[in-house]
């Protein structure tokens, strides 16, 4: 099976952020830039290319970066990758150093190029929607009860996500256990 990464990227061991950094780089950045996130793996001495990270796109590791405007007349626009990508380069390089090769990553993956992350961002987009809609046309008595009806939703929301995520990790993990066993 064809390997894929330079050296540094598949010989690292161990993980490079707790998962308290990823916490919060989550928390604080809605959005990195290609470029952006290969600097911050090369801050922490275990670089990874432009090459492997677009690659790992194209294969369906990583999700698609979503395409921003920025500011400026003819500036054109970024591609944008939800700051998750780090994690989920982080144990990409973790296990391709473990021995594992592109092709079992692509079919220890249920959900294949973040598909959670856009489901969460999806659903993220919709409540606040809603919420806009409920401040904007609301007044009194019926304000407290949609608002109380929105933040219900994004607490069964956020329940979902993690229920899911949950799913995908245990079956990684009977996928990791099975390929150890043979």
């Amino acid at each position: 099976m064809r390997r894929l990464g330079s050296t540094a990227e598949s010989n690292a061991r161990g993980p490079i952020w707790s998962d308290a950094e990823l916490d919060a780089l989550e928390a604080r950045t809605p959005g990195l830039s290609t470029q952006e996130v290969v600097d911050l793996f090369a801050t922490k001495g275990a670089p990874v290319s432009e090459a492997s990270f677009r690659k790992y796109v194209q294969l369906g590791l990583l999700p698609r970066s979503v395409r921003v405007g920025r500011k400026g007349k003819h500036r054109g626009s970024q591609g944008v990758y939800p700051a998750t990508v780090v994690r989920q380069i982080e144990s990409i390089r973790r296990l391709l150093a473990q021995g594992y090769t592109i092709s079992e990553l692509q079919k220890q993956q249920v959900f294949s190029g973040g598909e959670l992350e856009e489901l969460a961002q999806k659903l993220e987009r919709v409540l606040e929607s809603v919420a806009r809609t409920v401040v904007d046309r609301s007044t009194g008595a019926t304000e407290d009860v949609l608002t109380a009806a929105v933040s219900e939703a994004r607490a069964l929301s956020s329940e979902l996500l993690g229920k899911l995520r949950g799913i995908e990790r245990s079956l990684a993990m009977r996928a990791r256990m099975a390929r150890h066993a043979v």
